[in-house]
């Protein structure tokens, strides 16, 4: 708890009901943004979001915070510049400050091949609307003084692609001013509330059994990051997602003087400072799929070599702290949303390194969906049966640490 969070945001907490419209499993910021919508959009605010532990403490308070549209495909380009359009006005609409903060971000090349990539990068964004430009190294170090272009001797910056319009919020904010938003507007939001079963008849799920009792349910929304193979198997639903940890660390204050993101994808690791000065850093998936929530020197030692390389002055910082989240993987790396073959069960998964980004557009389509009934087009290529279909989203290379 800070001053921001006792003295500005106002959370209540209602005791359970036996039955609700809609039930979220999961209190991050997909099932605080989707119970927001809910009821801000739509009236309905019969909702409980079910968190086990309390909002935000699983991976929407252990990412990196960054907000960007700069992907390699139509339908993802599509959907995050949505996203990077709704954080843009956040902060009026709630009246909450989130710390959102644009700042461009730089994805780097260091080869012909990912020199190719990015300028394509950049052409597909511009043609669906996203604010992104190819940049030669000349200019990459006019927007960030601090790289070495050499890269130390090793890999050379070749240039690279611009999103002007990458920006940064207060992960915990985000969550608090979604939370508030919700319960303003009726929903209930039940911490240390542990989903246990479904409730099913027929292949229909009618609610949900916890450690505090049975609850009714229209319809049931899991978005259980980390864990969304365990609630998809309480409703006999097999999801291809595998769990694979990823680790970041900080630094120590440096004079607030570095002001992009600044990604590579041949170095694998990217770079942001803080709103306290901190250099905030991370680099690829742990490879082994795990659960486990442990940090390692391993990924202190290969990262901070490469970005030393690359930014030299970070070779003067201690590291202060470091953690680890759960990425949900599915195999095109594209999220999965939407209906199941399980009526009234529905899934928000499969956001890999990516789900800080897409948290208000995703509670946006989501709550579109629960009260239409209607998959929205923003979210349809992003559906289950796409797999089934061999219509796969395929965009790795987006990822930038893969």
């Amino acid at each position: 708890m800070n001053e921001f969070m006792e003295k500005q945001v106002k959370l209540s907490w209602h005791a359970p009901k036996k039955g609700y419209d809609v039930v979220i499993i999961g209190g991050g910021g997909h099932g605080l943004s989707t119970a927001y919508h809910l009821a801000k959009r739509h009236g309905i605010s019969n909702v409980a979001v079910l968190e086990r532990s309390y909002i935000g403490g699983g991976n929407s308070g252990r990412n990196t915070t960054i907000i960007r549209a700069d992907y390699g495909i139509p339908e993802a380009v599509k959907f995050y510049q949505r996203s990077v359009e709704l954080y843009q006005r956040l902060e009026e609409e709630t009246g909450r400050w989130i710390m959102h903060k644009t700042k461009g971000m730089l994805k780097l090349a260091h080869s012909e091949a990912s020199l190719k990539t990015e300028r394509a990068r950049a052409l597909m964004n511009q043609a669906f609307g996203s604010d992104t430009v190819f940049v030669t190294p000349d200019e990459v170090k006019e927007i960030c003084p601090q790289i070495d272009l050499t890269c130390g001797g090793t890999l050379p910056v070749l240039g690279g692609s611009y999103h002007r319009t990458g920006a940064t919020a207060r992960h915990d904010r985000v969550n608090w001013t979604l939370a508030e938003g919700a319960l303003q507007e009726g929903a209930h939001i039940h911490q240390n509330t542990e989903v246990t079963g479904l409730i099913m008849k027929d292949n229909k799920v009618l609610g949900v059994k916890t450690n505090q009792g049975d609850i009714e349910a229209g319809v049931v929304i899991s978005n259980a990051g980390g864990h969304v193979s365990t609630v998809c198997g309480m409703a006999g639903l097999r999801i291809p997602i595998r769990t694979h940890p990823l680790q970041a660390y900080v630094t120590n204050h440096f004079a607030q003087t570095f002001d992009p993101i600044v990604a590579s994808s041949d170095l694998l690791f990217y770079v942001s400072q803080t709103a306290r000065g901190e250099m905030l850093m991370g680099a690829e998936i742990d490879r082994q799929p795990s659960y486990n929530r442990r940090s390692g020197f391993d990924l202190l030692q290969s990262c901070s070599y490469r970005a030393g390389l690359l930014l030299p002055f970070l070779k003067s910082l201690r590291i202060n702290r470091q953690w680890a989240g759960s990425c949900d993987m599915s195999p095109d790396y594209s999220p999965i949303m939407g209906k199941t073959p399980v009526e009234n069960f529905l899934i928000n998964t499969g956001w890999g390194t990516w789900g800080f980004k897409a948290i208000p557009v995703s509670g946006e389509q989501m709550a579109k969906l629960v009260a239409t009934g209607k998959t929205p087009d923003l979210i349809a290529p992003f559906s289950l049966d796409r797999f089934a279909r061999d219509r796969t989203m395929a965009d790795r290379g987006s990822a930038g640490t893969h």
